[in-house]
C-alpha cells in the first residue's frame, strides 16, 4: 500500500520537531518521493549520519510502504 506524503512528514517531524521540511511526490504513485529535510539536530553530523537519522525516523518503512525516497538534508542558515 502506499504512503501518503503527510504521514512521512508526520513520522519525521516525530523525530525532528524543529525541521522544515518539504515532500514531493515524483511519480503521483505515492511510492517514490523527494523530501528536502532542513534541522538544527543535523549540525555536528556527516551528511550519511543525517540521512541515516531520517531514515530512521521512517521506522522501517522504506523498501515497504515507501519504495523510493531521494533525500536531501540540511542545516539551518
Amino acid at each position: 500500500m502506499p504512503m501518503a506524503a503527510a504521514d512521512i512528514e508526520d513520522l519525521i517531524r516525530a523525530a525532528f520537531p524543529d525541521a522544515a521540511i518539504e515532500i514531493t511526490d515524483l511519480a503521483g504513485d505515492g511510492d517514490h518521493y523527494a523530501a528536502k529535510v532542513t534541522s538544527a539536530a543535523f549540525a555536528g553530523m556527516p551528511r550519511v549520519r543525517q540521512h541515516q537519522a531520517v531514515y530512521a525516523a521512517l521506522g522501517g518503512r522504506m523498501g515497504g510502504e515507501l519504495h523510493a525516497l531521494q533525500l536531501t538534508t540540511a542545516i539551518p542558515d
